[in-house]
């Protein structure tokens, strides 16, 4: 159960053709913890993520997920395994099944690339 409020928005934004001003979006962000795709590419999402806190303890069961945080400190917290702290221009991608958490210690802006019907909190 999420343990704060989460602002996901799972409908892209622009498509094809458009040019996507993400660090005006990210100026734009006023919840704390925004998730919104921006783009469907294929059948890949990129999204984007303006956070701070804790996300809960979930997993994706069919699909990676690759984190590229843009700024911030963002820290990703893996079941049996040591956390990775990731800073900006830094990238992370957590496999199919493995139990994480981001845990987002400061306003941090993170691009996120995903499967088309990707459930942002998990299975």
């Amino acid at each position: 159960m999420p343990e704060q409020e989460y602002s996901i928005h799972y409908a892209a934004l622009f498509s094809a053709l458009q040019m996507i001003d993400v660090q005006e979006l990210i100026g734009k962000v006023e919840d704390p913890w925004y998730n919104q795709t921006l783009i469907q590419v294929g059948d890949v999402l990129v999204r984007l993520g303006v956070m701070k806190g804790e996300f809960h303890w979930h997993k994706h069961d069919e699909q990676d997920v690759f984190f590229f945080v843009l700024d911030g400190l963002f820290r990703v917290e893996l079941a049996d395994r040591e956390a990775v702290e990731l800073g900006p221009r830094q990238a992370f991608s957590v496999p199919a099944g493995m139990l994480h958490r981001p845990v987002v210690p400061v306003r941090s802006a993170v691009l996120m690339i995903e499967k088309a019907g990707v459930v942002a909190t998990g299975n």
